[in-house]
């Protein structure tokens, strides 16, 4: 019989699943140190919440230890990385707490627009003082809504229906979606904030959105605006929002997370005015507390008796002998995903896949996964082959793929296409030898370039002499150029180059570089180094 290891506070419904499954469910709270670590190799599986640090220490010998499912969205207490290599699926439960954090966003809206956390106090203070708590309504107000996933959606659906007007951002969504939505985007942060009577932000927490909202972002808002935090704190600053709050530049805020949980006495936003603050209760309602209980039973159950694999943060839900025919594609297919987000305007609306030859008749839909999973990465935090095209549809985004085993001038060939707001590109690549990827075409030129590193894409004029006016430039900045390729028509027409560079260059490379009247345009493209596999591959 299975065995599993409950590590945090389960509701019943959770247990009986796993109990009416035939798996033995054991209880043990409190763990942590050394005492988590030998628990954990005592069972097949693991449920935990918030409370358990499964770090890398606690995995280094997980004995028989398959699979850890969180019973909530973020994994911020697990080393996921370590479970990765140790072998052991990490899982998570990103619906059952959708609505609650979405009605707790609207609640904060509402009790900052009618200051009702003030009124109360004053009321239980022996206070009566009806003209000092003059809100606002929310009717006719414009909601800014920053990411459009689960709950970005949630909320703007009931925004809405509260008869706000709701303007979003989101890379992923194109004018179309929001359509459907009711709402319309905007392409940029700067575009976005001046709209807004009301902000609220439903974005992962990562390096790049880490300070999104800061004291120059404030600045673009009405003093009127509110801002409205139920994702994770550090995405606003908070010491920037307190000061705004304290100089009457921003009207009011709700916030929810923190940078630091428990707060301490220490924490800005505790002396600011005019702000409502909980501590961290997005999720905290009975139904949340079981829809996520049910759900992280029902992944766990499905794991062990049946091998199936869903919501995994770190591993493909595929069989591992496939992964193991199509690997060197898998990376091909992810690294030009990756190169399309980078050269790719305004919000995707299809991909179409194309392969050719040998690969006609392999595992594809792992490659368009992958592919997938490349395009939405740079700017998604835990996309992988088994969430990717969920994110992608979510985002109105159609895949397309066809297969063709007639071969041209590569026995395998990845030609994929990305359509945008911004226009249409074209990338192919291949392998040479078993493992070594390259691209072999960009948009109408074909070449033979290298996918890995920092690579500066420019587009110009087939001329004498302009190779070397950049090499001289990057020389003159510290840069060194590692590979060059370059693709034209025809001489002395239109051409694109693709170097590859040892680090990125500054932008005062760029600009001089940029300078030359025969370079229409250029890109830094980052990509993983050579040989490098995405966490998801193991």
């Amino acid at each position: 019989m299975p065995r599993v290891l409950i590590a945090d506070k389960l509701e019943p419904a959770g247990l009986e699943l796993l109990r009416a499954a035939g798996i033995d469910a054991e209880t043990r709270l409190g763990l942590k140190g050394a005492d988590l670590a030998a628990a954990l190799r005592e069972f097949d599986a693991a449920i935990v919440r918030s409370q358990p640090k499964v770090t890398a220490e606690a995995l280094e010998n997980p004995g028989k230890l398959r699979a850890i499912a969180r019973a909530g969205v973020g994994v911020d207490n697990i080393d996921v990385a370590a479970a990765t290599r140790r072998g052991i699926v990490v899982m998570n439960t990103p619906g059952g707490n959708t609505v609650s954090a979405a009605e707790h966003t609207v609640a904060l809206m509402f009790a900052v627009a009618r200051k009702v956390a003030a009124a109360d106090a004053v009321m239980k203070a022996g206070g009566w003082d009806r003209n000092k708590f003059v809100g606002s309504q929310l009717a006719g107000k414009t909601l800014a809504v920053v990411g459009l996933g689960r709950i970005g959606r949630e909320v703007a659906r009931r925004a809405v229906g509260l008869d706000m007007t709701v303007v979003a951002l989101d890379p992923f969504v194109t004018a179309a979606k929001a359509a459907e939505l009711g709402l319309r985007t905007v392409n940029s942060l700067d575009e976005l904030l001046p709209l807004a009577d009301f902000l609220t932000i439903h974005v992962p927490a990562t390096a790049e959105t880490k300070g999104l909202v800061g004291a120059r972002e404030l600045g673009l808002m009405k003093k009127t605006a509110v801002v409205l935090n139920v994702a994770r704190g550090g995405i606003i600053d908070e010491s920037a929002l307190a000061a705004a709050l304290k100089a009457g530049t921003i009207g009011g805020a709700g916030v929810d997370v923190f940078t630091a949980e428990p707060t301490t006495a220490d924490q800005p936003l505790l002396t600011a005015p005019n702000v409502v603050l909980t501590p961290h209760l997005g999720a905290s309602t009975v139904e949340a507390q079981e829809n996520v209980a049910v759900e992280a039973a029902q992944l766990i159950a499905d794991f062990l008796l049946k091998g199936q694999v869903a919501n995994a943060v770190n591993a493909p839900s595929v069989d591992p002998r496939e992964l193991a025919e199509v690997r060197p594609y898998v990376d091909l297919a992810r690294r030009l995903g990756l190169l399309h987000a980078q050269l790719t305007h305004g919000a995707v609306r299809k991909a179409t896949l194309t392969y050719k030859g040998d690969l006609a008749g392999k595992k594809t839909r792992l490659l368009t996964a992958a592919f997938t999973a490349g395009l939405l990465e740079y700017r998604l935090s835990g996309v992988n082959l088994v969430n990717a095209e969920v994110f992608a549809r979510e985002r109105g985004i159609e895949l397309a793929e066809s297969s063709n085993p007639r071969k041209g001038d590569f026995a395998a060939l990845m030609h994929t296409e990305v359509e945008s707001e911004g226009g249409t590109s074209v990338a192919a690549g291949t392998l040479f030898g078993d493992q070594y990827v390259r691209l072999v075409q960009l948009n109408s030129f074909r070449m033979e370039g290298y996918l890995d590193g920092v690579l500066l894409v420019f587009v110009h004029r087939d001329v004498p002499g302009l190779i070397g006016f950049v090499g001289t430039i990057f020389g003159k900045h510290g840069v060194n150029i590692a590979q060059m390729t370059v693709g034209r028509a025809a001489p002395g027409g239109e051409a694109v180059g693709i170097l590859n560079l040892d680090s990125p260059p500054s932008e005062a490379a760029l600009a001089e570089v940029k300078a030359h009247p025969h370079i229409s345009s250029l890109f830094v493209v980052a990509l993983p180094p050579a040989g490098e596999a995405p966490g998801w591959l193991g």
